[in-house]
């Protein structure tokens, strides 16, 4: 009789203290980016802002930590421009990647989701 209440009182104990926990739910934040902007024309190796919109961001973000990688002709490269800054920032500076000439390059913000960059143009540095 008495391990079954023992038991039972362990149980409760472990189920009050498991509930007494505060552990809020976060939300997935996905800034929209503001520039670069489909009519942005950017210089291979020159050094750029992304910026992205945080007007508005939950109370409780799930992951706070941004990475900017790039993407070519709508496929997402390994390449990363940066990472490891707060989400909440708002601006970063790149490099922006010596390619090819071209039209269809944009960016990847993530945080705890992907957003995209319109498409933009990227020239070759003389």
């Amino acid at each position: 009789m008495r391990s079954v209440i023992g038991n039972i009182l362990g149980f409760v104990l472990l189920t009050l203290l498991s509930t007494s926990v505060n552990s809020s739910p976060g939300v997935v934040f996905v800034p929209p980016i503001t520039s670069p902007t489909s009519t942005s024309v950017r210089t291979g190796k020159s050094v750029q802002n992304v910026t992205w919109d945080v007007s508005n961001p939950p109370a409780n973000i799930t992951n706070k930590i941004g990475t900017i990688l790039f993407r070519s002709a709508d496929f997402t490269t390994l390449l990363i421009l940066a990472d490891n800054f707060d989400i909440l920032l708002g601006t970063i500076e790149i490099t922006v990647p010596w390619v090819l000439t071209g039209n269809d390059y944009s960016l990847n913000l993530i945080g705890d989701s992907g957003n995209f960059s319109p498409n933009f143009t990227i020239i070759q540095a003389d």
